[in-house]
């Protein structure tokens, strides 16, 4: 049987933080019920379409620790009977320090999880209390601790950077309690303000760092994290070496993988396809959008060119029956010459500054 990647998603919040443009909202006991049974109902539907074996599972949202570990293991019980996860499949689950403790870590551990992500963003109080997030810096290392002690030791955090109030001392102070919580893998994110969002309609009065300061605080994560043996293997993210996230290598590496749940996308046997933001409509009667085919060259380099692996030629060969196209090379040349990117024999990859610029540069050499 073939393997694939499985995506879950909790549309629930215990609030909206004033950043945030995913598709999340509050519900009472009853909403999280109702979901969680069209979850299972639609996880054996979609098994009816698809028959694979899931080497990862991502439960993503949202925040789905907001539901329980019984309801989330509730829904990983269904995917088990019908997607068969993987014996050494990485099963990760999305949390919050202020929705979950260690009895919720070590309930789904025990049901297989072996995987969290748990949304920090900060380290400093006054940043976070202005990005929403309740709870402290120091709540979230209590909480890397209790998901340790359950048996969960693959830990990744989440980081931003530009955020209201940040600077580069502040944000050196986060960077060390990342460092300080010895967890294996980190994604670190620039804010964007995103249109419909309380910072949107902020955006003229938020105290946000200049664009140069942002990239200073990049550079200095990049170095930061290096020195630390947390080594940057995408554009925003880094790992100590064998604990990348291997369901998010699958969208880098345009690999198959089945979403579930109000807008949830998927790429399964060349076909793009996603669930409309409606979670009253999924409950009732679940449909998907088709967002037509995927996995060509231009798609497929343009992911590539997130990892720090980069472009290469022999699988650019394997996948498509021909290598790297003289055109890209020669674009690539140019941003060579200012350090942006390396070419080598392998292929083109970027580099710490390419990144900062890799819309602009992936966008004039592929598209």
């Amino acid at each position: 049987m073939k393997k694939a990647g499985l995506y879950i998603h909790i549309p629930f919040c215990d609030g909206k933080c004033p950043y945030c443009d995913f598709y999340s909202f509050r519900t009472d006991e009853e909403g999280k019920d109702a979901y969680v049974s069209a979850l299972c109902r639609e996880i054996k539907r979609k098994s009816e379409d698809y028959s694979f074996c899931a080497d990862t599972v991502y439960f993503g949202g949202g925040t789905p620790s907001v539901l329980g570990a019984k309801r989330l293991n509730r829904i990983f019980e269904e995917i088990c009977k019908y997607f068969s996860p993987a014996a050494d499949g990485e099963i990760t689950a999305e949390c919050n320090p202020s929705s979950s403790d260690r009895a919720f870590f070590s309930d789904i551990a025990e049901s297989g999880f072996n995987r969290i992500s748990m949304g920090m963003q900060s380290f400093v109080d006054g940043e976070r209390k202005i990005l929403g997030r309740r709870g402290s810096g120091k709540d979230v290392l209590k909480r890397v601790e209790e998901a340790e002690r359950a048996g969960i030791e693959n830990v990744s955090l989440d980081l931003m950077l530009g955020i209201p109030l940040q600077t580069m001392q502040s944000f050196s102070q986060s960077l060390s309690a990342c460092i300080e919580a010895g967890v294996p893998h980190i994604s670190g994110y620039m804010l964007k303000i995103e249109e419909g969002t309380p910072f949107y309609n902020m955006r003229e009065s938020l105290p946000l760092p200049d664009e140069d300061a942002v990239c200073d605080m990049y550079l200095q994560m990049c170095e930061t994290f290096g020195k630390a043996g947390i080594e940057q293997y995408e554009v925003s993210n880094f790992a100590v070496k064998g604990k990348e996230s291997l369901h998010n290598l699958k969208y880098w590496r345009c690999e198959e993988y089945l979403g579930i749940g109000p807008s949830a996308h998927s790429f399964m046997d060349g076909k793009r396809f996603f669930y409309p933001r409606d979670t009253e409509k999924f409950i009732r009667a679940p449909e998907i959008v088709s967002d037509g085919e995927g996995g060509d060259f231009e798609e497929y380099a343009m992911l590539a060119l997130r990892l720090k692996e980069g472009l290469k030629e022999s699988e650019t060969l394997r996948r498509f029956g021909f290598g790297i196209p003289e055109k890209v090379y020669e674009v690539a040349e140019k941003f060579e010459k200012t350090g942006l990117l390396n070419i080598t024999d392998e292929g083109i990859n970027l580099s710490p500054d390419g990144f900062l610029l890799s819309n602009a540069i992936i966008g004039e050499m592929i598209l």
